[in-house]
């Protein structure tokens, strides 16, 4: 009887809230629904530790590399850094504040711009992102692992590989990749509520650990010098070459968190006051200004000592003589990794896949099902191994699903919110898919051109970013500016035919937080409530599926 009840679909869906705005769970559920005000928890204090948790993981520490790589100086880099980051710290605080306001998550406040049914473009990009980057950060923690181990038993070097030599993974790496996941795997139980006290310790021991390493690279090339140091390295381009590569740079930084930058309302919606999330204007572009430039000494004093530039960071701690040291900075880097993957992956999934199935699924159980299939069923040590072929089309898969649609999305929710709106929308119709934002069969068609006008620019350059043998000319330089292209052109298309062919049913003279006029109040919704409601504000209503249709 227990067993049936188990494999039965009855037993596994999620009942409804009372207070749901759904017309029922086929739509919404508890994690998908506004943010009560208990559940409101995360203050100022909780904003700075989740950004100075996020900036400090790998792929800040190898954000220069790329800059270096292409012939600036690390006093050209770091700018370029610090604009980047400030520049998208203004489009995660402006969104954020949406988030912080109406305390939806992202798929549910995507509707109220895109469309009810046309959101789920978003949704489902983001989600397919969202598990290969989980899979990816994920090996790279078993990477952590792996120089963790080896600083306890140097013998684990020669650990015995029980695989085929065809294989892209050896035994050891398999065993350690398992580790982490396994380690990894209690976290993404975690409420979002409760997790920003992981966002807290690594937001306290990465950084003194970073630090500690920092101090050791000035300490260790103290008064000497050597070939190919970064920091006595100076940049090979002038004139136009130099302008173009730093603004490459610039748009390198701001595509690093293009998709933070459109989901951030799935942690701003805990805010207590919008009042609490600004912060991230300022501590956006400290932080990650700060760990790049710790990650460019510490590969600049490898370059002197080991006559080698090591970007890898576990390939510099690879070199050490001292056990101890190389332990507790492998596992700085395996909480650094840890943090990065729930805050920007494995939520993002959890919360996509809620909105995808409500009925079924919840944030804890999209993140049970990202880290099996991203974990496991995309096999991050074959995606690496060939990477000429799969990541150069992942790269480009990448490119066109991050710095494409999450540029013009952001341009697009800004604008509809802020100009289009003017902060009037209605949070019980963002739940109704024959509500206020049905716009034209669930599709707002002002955002579908706003995304094709957004997106040619940047064709040529992506193909040349594909396959660098295709010459496009000049066009390729358009792609130094995909985001910032991209986000202006579609917030400025959106704008322009919202007001010459205005959506009339969503304009509102004020915002509705609720079906009734108690601020902040969430009651249970009906047809016959939900027709007073609207027409109380000056709408009308005609009769619907399972919700009243606004004209």
């Amino acid at each position: 009887m227990g067993l049936a009840n188990w494999t039965s679909r009855k037993a596994w869906e999620l009942e409804p809230e009372p207070s749901t705005f759904a017309p029922d769970n086929k739509w919404s559920n508890k994690d998908m629904d506004p943010c009560p005000p208990k559940a409101r928890t995360w203050t100022t204090f909780n904003y700075i530790t989740y950004w100075i948790s996020d900036a400090f993981n790998v792929a800040t520490w190898d954000l220069a590399s790329s800059m270096l790589a292409v012939g600036l100086s690390w006093r050209q880099a770091l700018p370029a850094i610090a604009v980047g980051h400030l520049l998208i710290a203004l489009v995660i605080t402006a969104n954020g504040y949406i988030g912080a306001r109406l305390h939806v998550p992202f798929p549910v406040l995507n509707r109220s711009s895109f469309g009810f049914y046309f959101s789920y473009f978003s949704v489902v990009s983001r989600v397919v992102l969202a598990m290969f980057w989980f899979a990816v950060q994920t090996y790279t923690g078993s990477e952590c692992v792996y120089q963790m181990i080896k600083a306890i038993w140097p013998s684990f070097a020669r650990f015995p590989n029980r695989l085929s030599d065809s294989t892209p993974i050896t035994s050891a790496g398999l065993l350690c990749y398992f580790i982490y996941w396994l380690i990894q795997f209690p976290f993404l139980l975690v409420s979002p509520q409760r997790i920003r006290w992981l966002f807290l310790a690594k937001s306290v021991i990465v950084p003194i650990a970073w630090l500690a390493m920092m101090i050791w690279a000035f300490v260790k090339t103290s008064g000497r010098s050597g070939e190919g140091a970064i920091f006595s390295a100076s940049s090979s381009l002038h004139g136009s070459s130099l302008a173009w590569a730093w603004l490459s740079a610039l748009n390198s930084v701001l595509g690093n968190f293009a998709t933070l930058a459109v989901n951030i309302p799935d942690f701003t919606r805990y805010a207590r006051s919008p009042r609490d999330q600004y912060i991230q204007l300022a501590i956006i572009p400290v932080a990650f200004t700060l760990a790049a430039f710790m990650g460019i000494a510490v590969t600049s004093a490898g370059a002197v000592l080991y006559g080698d530039i090591y970007w890898d960071p576990l390939r510099l701690i690879d070199q050490w003589d001292n056990r101890a040291a190389a332990f507790f900075a492998s596992f700085s880097f395996a909480l650094a990794t840890l943090g990065t993957n729930i805050s920007a992956n494995s939520l993002s999934a959890g919360n996509d896949f809620a909105a995808i199935w409500p009925k079924y699924l919840n944030i804890r159980r999209g993140q049970v099902l990202c880290a099996f299939i991203g974990g496991w069923a995309l096999c991050p040590w074959e995606i690496l191994a060939n990477a000429i072929g799969f990541l150069t089309f992942m790269a480009g898969y990448t490119v066109f699903l991050v710095r494409f649609p999450d540029g013009p999305i952001a341009g697009i929710m800004i604008s509809d919110y802020y100009l289009v709106h003017r902060s009037n929308v209605d949070v019980p119709s963002m739940y109704r898919p024959h509500g206020r934002y049905r716009y034209t069969g669930g599709i707002n068609w002002r955002a579908g051109v706003a995304l094709l006008v957004s997106v040619p620019p940047n064709l040529p350059g992506l193909i040349n970013a594909i396959n660098p043998k295709i010459a496009v000319g000049g066009a390729v330089y358009l792609f130094d500016l995909a985001y910032i292209l991209g986000f202006s052109l579609a917030a400025g298309t959106y704008y322009f035919t919202s007001v010459f062919w205005p959506a009339t049913e969503t304009m509102l003279s004020e915002p509705i937080f609720s079906d009734r006029d108690d601020d902040d109040e969430v009651v249970p919704t009906d047809v016959e409530k939900d027709t007073s409601s609207v027409e109380k504000r000056g709408g009308s209503v005609k009769s619907g599926d399972d919700a009243p249709r606004y004209d």
